[in-house]
């Protein structure tokens, strides 16, 4: 059983701290335990039915009439609002209660509806994106266990894979080299930017998780690619990150080397010409864009 902090609750739902207290003290919709400092200590039960009471909340229904609500009459509202594939906050927090209670069928048919109806571009951008973000969250305070994020990442992964083998072939356009650092596992954000790549017409050469460098050369020494892309979501034990990307930007010189991933948006970039900032999706294929138009000209 996962324990987690008010601070973690604010971050995965999207409702300030003191919100949340206010419905605890005023509605007592959860009763969270005590640490011996009178700390609250929430479990995967009461991240459940705050996720489900925020979805009711965020579309409209008041606080005072969820909290005369039992559990499975507040379960039945929910699932009428899965429905609104519109509304992207609710969907992300769907995903998390899926995730939490480890239901492949709630998690696919939702995934599967956010695809069919947004289109699986949109989807993955504005719901599974963000939710991916929060999962990350989850991962890094400690209070996600490995059966959750394998059974998340799994069911994404076939997506992808499936969505990529879909586009057909683009040998003809400029090659992106895709990595993950040697010790780096993290996929799934690759797989999706190789998707944009591939669909914008570009040629990604996928080499996967954990690359060591010697073979990364190797490749570029083949292939000759214009661009490399990689993600820095872990931290690195055998080089520290900064000295992982400025040994990338030496290295290929010639290249433009796009990085993606958390770690990346907390390293200052000096004298570094060749290196891009992945700050998000659509930040992304602003550049495939604008890479598309000079290979034009």
């Amino acid at each position: 059983m996962a324990k987690y902090s008010i601070k973690d609750l604010e971050k995965l739902i999207d409702i300030q701290a003191h919100t949340i207290r206010m419905w605890e003290q005023r509605y007592r919709v959860v009763k969270p335990l005590r640490t011996p400092t009178n700390l609250r200590i929430y479990n995967d039960e009461d991240l459940k039915r705050l996720l489900n009471i925020s979805l009711l909340n965020h579309n409209g229904v008041k606080i005072s009439k969820i909290a005369k609500l039992n559990d499975e009459e507040i379960k039945e509202q929910v699932l009428s609002l899965k429905q609104d594939v519109l509304n992207s906050g609710s969907q992300v927090e769907g995903l998390i209660g899926g995730m939490i209670e480890l239901k492949e069928s709630t998690f696919e048919l939702l995934l599967n509806r956010l695809m069919n109806q947004l289109g699986f571009e949109d989807a993955m951008t504005k719901v599974v994106y963000p939710f991916l973000v929060k999962i990350g969250i989850l991962w890094q305070t400690g209070n996600i266990n490995p059966a959750q994020e394998h059974f998340v990442v799994n069911i994404i992964r076939k997506k992808l894979f499936a969505a990529i083998d879909s586009i057909g072939s683009t040998e003809s356009g400029a090659k992106f080299i895709m990595f993950l650092p040697e010790g780096e596992l993290h996929e799934i954000s690759l797989l999706f930017y190789t998707y944009l790549i591939k669909k914008h017409g570009f040629h990604p050469i996928y080499l996967g998780q954990s690359v060591p460098f010697d073979d990364i050369v190797s490749v570029q020494r083949t292939y000759n690619a214009s661009y490399l892309f990689t993600s820095l979501i872990t931290n690195m034990q055998e080089i520290p990150v900064v000295n992982y990307v400025n040994l990338l930007s030496k290295t290929f010189k010639k290249q433009k080397i796009y990085i993606s991933g958390a770690l990346i948006n907390n390293i200052e970039l000096k004298r570094v010409n060749n290196i891009n900032k992945v700050k998000s999706p659509e930040n992304f294929i602003d550049e495939l864009i604008k890479i598309k138009k000079s290979e034009k000209m």
